[in-house]
Protein backbone atom coordinates (compact mmCIF):
# COMPACT_ATOMS: atom_id res chain seq x y z
CA UNK A 1 0.00 0.00 0.00
CA UNK A 2 1.43 2.95 -1.07
CA UNK A 3 1.31 5.96 1.44
CA UNK A 4 0.82 10.00 1.19
CA UNK A 5 3.64 11.89 3.23
CA UNK A 6 1.93 15.43 2.65
CA UNK A 7 -0.06 17.47 0.53
CA UNK A 8 0.13 20.28 -1.88
CA UNK A 9 -0.98 23.55 -1.54
CA UNK A 10 -0.96 26.36 -4.05
CA UNK A 11 0.87 29.72 -4.08
CA UNK A 12 1.84 32.31 -6.10
CA UNK A 13 5.29 33.51 -6.24
CA UNK A 14 7.00 35.30 -8.33
CA UNK A 15 4.48 36.00 -10.23
CA UNK A 16 3.52 32.38 -11.13
CA UNK A 17 1.66 29.55 -9.84
CA UNK A 18 3.44 26.52 -8.03
CA UNK A 19 2.65 23.54 -6.07
CA UNK A 20 4.45 23.37 -2.65
CA UNK A 21 4.46 20.62 -0.88
CA UNK A 22 3.20 20.91 2.94
CA UNK A 23 4.15 17.30 4.76
CA UNK A 24 2.23 15.37 7.08
CA UNK A 25 3.83 15.32 10.73
CA UNK A 26 5.71 12.76 11.90
CA UNK A 27 5.79 9.58 12.71
CA UNK A 28 5.10 7.86 9.14
CA UNK A 29 1.59 6.55 9.11
CA UNK A 30 -1.36 4.75 6.66
CA UNK A 31 0.89 2.71 6.94
CA UNK A 32 2.90 2.68 10.21
CA UNK A 33 6.64 2.21 9.33
CA UNK A 34 7.35 -1.34 9.28
CA UNK A 35 9.96 -3.06 11.86
CA UNK A 36 10.93 -5.53 9.13
CA UNK A 37 12.04 -2.45 7.21
CA UNK A 38 14.53 -1.23 9.40
CA UNK A 39 15.61 -3.57 12.64
CA UNK A 40 18.29 -5.95 10.71
CA UNK A 41 19.93 -2.48 9.80
CA UNK A 42 19.80 -0.56 12.92
CA UNK A 43 20.93 -3.55 14.69
CA UNK A 44 23.75 -3.83 12.02
CA UNK A 45 24.45 0.25 12.93
CA UNK A 46 24.17 0.25 16.64
CA UNK A 47 26.86 -2.79 16.70
CA UNK A 48 29.06 -0.40 14.33
CA UNK A 49 28.84 2.44 16.71
CA UNK A 50 29.93 0.43 19.63
CA UNK A 51 33.18 -1.26 17.74
CA UNK A 52 33.75 2.34 17.15
CA UNK A 53 33.21 3.95 20.92
CA UNK A 54 35.39 0.78 21.48
CA UNK A 55 38.11 1.23 19.39
CA UNK A 56 38.55 4.98 20.61
CA UNK A 57 39.13 3.72 24.05
CA UNK A 58 42.46 2.53 22.98
CA UNK A 59 43.50 6.02 22.17
CA UNK A 60 45.51 7.78 24.76
CA UNK A 61 43.57 10.82 23.91
CA UNK A 62 40.09 11.17 22.40
CA UNK A 63 40.78 14.64 21.99
CA UNK A 64 43.09 13.74 19.23
CA UNK A 65 40.24 12.12 17.37
CA UNK A 66 37.80 14.42 18.01
CA UNK A 67 40.12 17.10 16.53
CA UNK A 68 39.95 15.58 12.89
CA UNK A 69 36.66 13.58 13.16
CA UNK A 70 34.75 17.06 13.64
CA UNK A 71 37.16 18.90 10.97
CA UNK A 72 36.11 16.48 8.52
CA UNK A 73 32.35 16.24 9.22
CA UNK A 74 32.66 20.23 8.91
CA UNK A 75 35.00 19.78 5.88
CA UNK A 76 32.48 17.03 3.59
CA UNK A 77 29.11 18.90 4.82
CA UNK A 78 30.35 22.45 3.41
CA UNK A 79 31.96 20.38 0.17
CA UNK A 80 28.58 18.43 -0.23
CA UNK A 81 26.93 22.31 -0.94
CA UNK A 82 29.94 23.14 -3.32
CA UNK A 83 32.40 24.76 -0.63
CA UNK A 84 35.82 24.15 -2.09
CA UNK A 85 38.60 23.75 0.42
CA UNK A 86 40.44 20.68 1.91
CA UNK A 87 41.66 19.30 4.88
CA UNK A 88 45.20 20.87 4.68
CA UNK A 89 43.39 24.71 4.14
CA UNK A 90 41.57 24.59 7.43
CA UNK A 91 44.84 23.09 9.52
CA UNK A 92 46.70 26.37 7.33
CA UNK A 93 44.27 28.97 8.79
CA UNK A 94 44.30 27.50 12.31
CA UNK A 95 47.40 27.80 12.31
CA UNK A 96 47.63 31.45 10.56
CA UNK A 97 48.89 30.60 7.25
CA UNK A 98 47.30 32.68 4.73
CA UNK A 99 45.55 30.20 2.51
CA UNK A 100 44.21 31.22 -1.08
CA UNK A 101 40.01 30.53 -0.73
CA UNK A 102 39.85 32.07 2.65
CA UNK A 103 35.93 32.36 1.87
CA UNK A 104 35.58 28.88 1.49
CA UNK A 105 37.40 28.20 4.63
CA UNK A 106 35.38 30.58 6.54
CA UNK A 107 32.61 28.90 5.28
CA UNK A 108 33.99 25.62 7.26
CA UNK A 109 35.38 27.21 9.74
CA UNK A 110 31.47 28.96 10.78
CA UNK A 111 30.14 25.15 10.87
CA UNK A 112 33.23 24.25 13.35
CA UNK A 113 31.84 27.23 15.00
CA UNK A 114 28.07 26.12 14.95
CA UNK A 115 28.88 22.85 16.22
CA UNK A 116 30.96 23.55 18.85
CA UNK A 117 28.12 25.92 19.93
CA UNK A 118 25.41 23.54 19.75
CA UNK A 119 27.71 20.98 21.50
CA UNK A 120 28.28 23.18 24.67
CA UNK A 121 24.10 23.93 24.87
CA UNK A 122 23.75 20.74 24.88
CA UNK A 123 26.34 19.13 27.50
CA UNK A 124 25.24 22.51 30.03
CA UNK A 125 22.21 21.83 32.04
CA UNK A 126 21.11 25.11 31.63
CA UNK A 127 21.83 25.27 28.00
CA UNK A 128 19.21 25.56 25.11
CA UNK A 129 17.66 21.91 24.66
CA UNK A 130 17.08 21.07 20.92
CA UNK A 131 14.60 23.25 19.45
CA UNK A 132 13.87 25.46 16.71
CA UNK A 133 15.22 28.45 18.42
CA UNK A 134 18.80 26.39 19.18
CA UNK A 135 18.40 25.59 15.08
CA UNK A 136 18.08 29.36 14.52
CA UNK A 137 21.20 30.20 16.42
CA UNK A 138 23.20 27.54 14.44
CA UNK A 139 22.05 29.01 11.61
CA UNK A 140 23.14 32.50 12.85
CA UNK A 141 26.48 31.54 13.42
CA UNK A 142 26.79 29.38 10.11
CA UNK A 143 25.82 32.24 7.68
CA UNK A 144 27.96 34.91 10.22
CA UNK A 145 30.43 36.73 7.72
CA UNK A 146 30.43 34.75 4.28
CA UNK A 147 28.43 34.22 0.73
CA UNK A 148 24.22 33.56 2.87
CA UNK A 149 24.92 36.42 5.28
CA UNK A 150 22.37 38.26 2.89
CA UNK A 151 20.23 35.01 3.48
CA UNK A 152 18.52 35.74 7.14
CA UNK A 153 20.44 34.12 9.29
CA UNK A 154 19.16 33.09 12.23
CA UNK A 155 15.48 33.85 11.21
CA UNK A 156 13.00 31.07 9.42
CA UNK A 157 12.54 32.29 5.82
CA UNK A 158 9.48 34.99 4.83
CA UNK A 159 9.34 33.89 1.40
CA UNK A 160 9.15 30.76 -0.82
CA UNK A 161 12.26 29.11 -1.67
CA UNK A 162 12.80 26.05 -4.50
CA UNK A 163 15.30 23.72 -4.84
CA UNK A 164 16.60 22.89 -8.42
CA UNK A 165 15.35 25.09 -11.99
CA UNK A 166 15.48 28.64 -12.13
CA UNK A 167 12.41 29.68 -10.88
CA UNK A 168 9.66 27.58 -8.47
CA UNK A 169 7.78 27.13 -11.64
CA UNK A 170 10.17 24.56 -13.05
CA UNK A 171 11.65 23.25 -9.52
CA UNK A 172 12.49 19.94 -8.64
CA UNK A 173 10.89 20.82 -5.44
CA UNK A 174 9.33 23.39 -3.80
CA UNK A 175 9.09 23.03 -0.03
CA UNK A 176 6.19 24.51 1.96
CA UNK A 177 5.24 27.65 1.65
CA UNK A 178 6.65 30.14 4.85
CA UNK A 179 3.21 30.49 6.48
CA UNK A 180 3.49 26.53 7.03
CA UNK A 181 7.27 26.81 8.37
CA UNK A 182 6.32 27.39 11.90
CA UNK A 183 3.82 24.74 12.83
CA UNK A 184 5.80 22.35 10.60
CA UNK A 185 8.87 22.87 13.16
CA UNK A 186 6.79 22.79 16.09
CA UNK A 187 5.22 19.22 14.87
CA UNK A 188 9.26 18.36 14.43
CA UNK A 189 10.13 19.76 17.68
CA UNK A 190 7.28 17.96 19.30
CA UNK A 191 8.26 14.46 17.60
CA UNK A 192 11.58 15.16 19.01
CA UNK A 193 10.84 15.47 22.50
CA UNK A 194 7.93 12.94 22.42
CA UNK A 195 8.84 10.04 25.11
CA UNK A 196 6.21 8.13 24.21
CA UNK A 197 7.93 7.27 20.10
CA UNK A 198 7.76 3.73 20.60
CA UNK A 199 10.91 3.97 17.21
CA UNK A 200 14.10 3.11 17.93
CA UNK A 201 16.84 6.76 18.27
CA UNK A 202 18.41 6.23 14.83
CA UNK A 203 15.11 5.79 13.04
CA UNK A 204 13.64 8.37 14.55
CA UNK A 205 17.39 10.62 13.57
CA UNK A 206 16.84 9.14 9.64
CA UNK A 207 13.17 10.44 9.72
CA UNK A 208 14.24 14.11 11.18
CA UNK A 209 17.08 14.54 9.06
CA UNK A 210 14.62 14.08 5.97
CA UNK A 211 11.28 16.21 7.68
CA UNK A 212 13.84 18.96 8.15
CA UNK A 213 14.84 18.88 4.79
CA UNK A 214 11.19 18.62 3.23
CA UNK A 215 10.44 21.88 5.46
CA UNK A 216 13.54 23.58 4.25
CA UNK A 217 12.68 26.66 6.91
CA UNK A 218 16.31 28.56 6.24
CA UNK A 219 17.11 30.73 2.93
CA UNK A 220 20.68 29.00 2.94
CA UNK A 221 22.59 26.63 5.01
CA UNK A 222 19.51 24.11 5.43
CA UNK A 223 21.19 20.66 4.37
CA UNK A 224 24.15 21.40 6.97
CA UNK A 225 22.21 22.58 9.62
CA UNK A 226 19.82 19.57 8.84
CA UNK A 227 23.08 17.26 8.92
CA UNK A 228 24.53 19.23 12.14
CA UNK A 229 21.30 18.31 13.69
CA UNK A 230 21.66 14.67 13.08
CA UNK A 231 25.14 14.71 15.32
CA UNK A 232 23.18 16.71 17.58
CA UNK A 233 20.16 13.93 18.00
CA UNK A 234 23.31 11.31 18.11
CA UNK A 235 24.82 13.48 21.49
CA UNK A 236 20.44 14.09 22.94
CA UNK A 237 19.91 10.20 22.74
CA UNK A 238 23.40 9.36 23.52
CA UNK A 239 24.21 7.51 20.83
CA UNK A 240 27.52 8.10 20.35
CA UNK A 241 28.67 9.88 24.16
CA UNK A 242 31.29 11.88 21.28
CA UNK A 243 31.14 13.14 18.15
CA UNK A 244 33.69 10.69 16.17
CA UNK A 245 32.08 9.33 13.12
CA UNK A 246 31.67 11.89 9.99
CA UNK A 247 28.31 10.77 8.39
CA UNK A 248 28.84 13.47 5.43
CA UNK A 249 31.54 11.38 4.07
CA UNK A 250 28.94 8.31 2.99
CA UNK A 251 26.34 11.41 2.15
CA UNK A 252 28.63 13.11 -0.18
CA UNK A 253 29.61 9.56 -1.77
CA UNK A 254 26.54 8.75 -2.48
CA UNK A 255 24.98 12.48 -3.33
CA UNK A 256 22.83 11.82 -5.76
CA UNK A 257 21.35 8.71 -3.96
CA UNK A 258 20.98 10.55 -0.93
CA UNK A 259 18.68 13.31 -2.70
CA UNK A 260 17.08 10.69 -4.55
CA UNK A 261 15.92 8.47 -1.59
CA UNK A 262 14.37 12.30 0.59
CA UNK A 263 12.63 12.92 -2.78
CA UNK A 264 10.94 9.19 -3.17
CA UNK A 265 9.64 10.18 0.53
CA UNK A 266 7.59 13.15 -1.13
CA UNK A 267 6.87 11.60 -4.69
CA UNK A 268 6.35 8.00 -3.88
CA UNK A 269 5.84 8.02 0.25
CA UNK A 270 8.84 5.58 0.61
CA UNK A 271 10.07 6.43 4.23
CA UNK A 272 11.47 2.89 4.02
CA UNK A 273 14.29 2.88 1.47
CA UNK A 274 15.17 6.36 3.50
CA UNK A 275 15.47 4.66 6.89
CA UNK A 276 17.36 2.06 4.83
CA UNK A 277 19.63 4.21 3.15
CA UNK A 278 20.37 5.97 6.23
CA UNK A 279 21.33 3.33 8.64
CA UNK A 280 23.37 1.97 5.57
CA UNK A 281 25.16 4.92 5.94
CA UNK A 282 25.78 5.21 9.97
CA UNK A 283 27.18 1.72 9.68
CA UNK A 284 29.58 2.69 6.64
CA UNK A 285 30.66 5.74 8.23
CA UNK A 286 31.27 4.10 12.17
CA UNK A 287 33.31 1.35 10.50
CA UNK A 288 35.21 3.77 8.24
CA UNK A 289 36.15 6.24 11.36
CA UNK A 290 37.18 3.08 12.92
CA UNK A 291 39.26 2.27 11.02
CA UNK A 292 40.95 5.68 10.54
CA UNK A 293 41.13 5.50 14.19
CA UNK A 294 43.25 2.12 13.67
CA UNK A 295 45.34 3.96 11.43
CA UNK A 296 45.66 7.15 13.50
CA UNK A 297 46.83 5.81 16.55
CA UNK A 298 49.80 2.83 14.68
CA UNK A 299 50.73 5.90 13.28
CA UNK A 300 51.32 8.16 16.28
CA UNK A 301 52.32 4.68 18.61
CA UNK A 302 55.46 4.33 16.09
CA UNK A 303 56.61 7.90 15.77
CA UNK A 304 56.61 8.23 19.61
CA UNK A 305 58.87 5.49 19.81
CA UNK A 306 60.93 7.14 16.97
CA UNK A 307 61.39 10.23 19.43
CA UNK A 308 61.83 8.48 22.66
CA UNK A 309 64.62 6.64 21.12
CA UNK A 310 66.23 9.49 20.13
CA UNK A 311 69.40 10.27 22.23
CA UNK A 312 68.57 13.62 21.63
CA UNK A 313 64.93 14.14 22.60
CA UNK A 314 64.09 16.64 25.48
CA UNK A 315 60.97 17.43 27.19
CA UNK A 316 60.68 20.11 24.41
CA UNK A 317 60.83 18.24 21.39
CA UNK A 318 58.81 15.55 23.57
CA UNK A 319 55.99 17.84 24.19
CA UNK A 320 56.05 19.46 20.80
CA UNK A 321 55.14 15.67 19.50
CA UNK A 322 52.53 15.16 22.03
CA UNK A 323 50.77 18.39 20.46
CA UNK A 324 51.23 17.56 16.96
CA UNK A 325 48.10 15.43 16.25
CA UNK A 326 45.83 18.70 17.49
CA UNK A 327 48.55 20.95 16.00
CA UNK A 328 49.37 19.08 12.41
CA UNK A 329 50.19 22.35 10.73
CA UNK A 330 52.94 25.11 12.69
CA UNK A 331 55.06 27.94 12.83
CA UNK A 332 57.61 27.81 15.64
CA UNK A 333 56.43 31.07 16.74
CA UNK A 334 53.44 28.69 17.52
CA UNK A 335 55.30 26.35 18.94
CA UNK A 336 56.97 28.91 21.55
CA UNK A 337 53.52 29.97 22.76
CA UNK A 338 52.15 26.65 23.15
CA UNK A 339 55.08 25.13 24.81
CA UNK A 340 55.44 29.09 26.66
CA UNK A 341 59.03 28.59 26.35
CA UNK A 342 62.14 31.25 24.14
CA UNK A 343 62.22 30.88 20.89
CA UNK A 344 65.72 29.09 20.71
CA UNK A 345 64.17 26.17 22.53
CA UNK A 346 61.34 25.96 20.55
CA UNK A 347 63.65 26.04 17.32
CA UNK A 348 65.08 23.11 18.85
CA UNK A 349 62.40 20.96 19.67
CA UNK A 350 60.55 21.55 15.81
CA UNK A 351 64.66 20.97 14.57
CA UNK A 352 64.74 17.48 16.58
CA UNK A 353 61.43 16.26 14.96
CA UNK A 354 62.48 17.58 11.26
CA UNK A 355 66.00 15.37 11.71
CA UNK A 356 63.51 12.34 13.18
CA UNK A 357 61.81 13.11 9.70
CA UNK A 358 58.58 13.28 11.51
CA UNK A 359 57.83 16.89 10.65
CA UNK A 360 58.60 18.77 7.07
CA UNK A 361 59.08 22.70 6.45
CA UNK A 362 56.99 23.65 3.46
CA UNK A 363 57.61 27.04 2.51
CA UNK A 364 61.58 26.54 1.60
CA UNK A 365 62.01 29.96 2.96
CA UNK A 366 64.74 31.38 5.82
CA UNK A 367 62.25 33.35 7.31
CA UNK A 368 58.51 32.62 8.37
CA UNK A 369 58.73 28.68 7.27
CA UNK A 370 55.68 26.90 8.36
CA UNK A 371 56.07 22.92 9.17
CA UNK A 372 53.23 19.89 8.77
CA UNK A 373 53.16 16.76 10.61
CA UNK A 374 53.18 15.70 6.88
CA UNK A 375 52.28 11.61 7.44
CA UNK A 376 49.10 12.26 9.75
CA UNK A 377 48.02 15.29 7.33
CA UNK A 378 48.20 12.53 4.70
CA UNK A 379 46.42 9.98 6.68
CA UNK A 380 43.32 12.17 7.47
CA UNK A 381 42.95 13.58 3.70
CA UNK A 382 42.97 10.12 2.64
Amino acid sequence: MRRETGTYAISTTLGESVRSFVPYALPPKDPALSPMAYEHRNHQAELALARLVGVSGLVPSVDWLLYSAIRKEALLTSQIEGTQASLTDLFDEEAGIKVSNADDVEEVSNYLRAFRWVQSQLRDPKGLPISVRLLCDAHRLLLNGVRGAGKQPGELRRSQNWIGGTRPGNAVFVPPAPEHVPILLADLERFIHDADADLPPMVRVALIHAQFETIHPFLDGNGRIGRLLIAALFEHWGLLAEPLMYLSGYLKQHQSEYYRRLSAIRTEGDWESWVSFFLEGVTVAAGDAEQNIIKVASLISADRKRVLQSSKTGQASYRLFEMLPMMPRFTIEMVRQQLDTSFPTATAAVKLLEELGLVVEMTGQKKNRTYSYQAYVELLSG
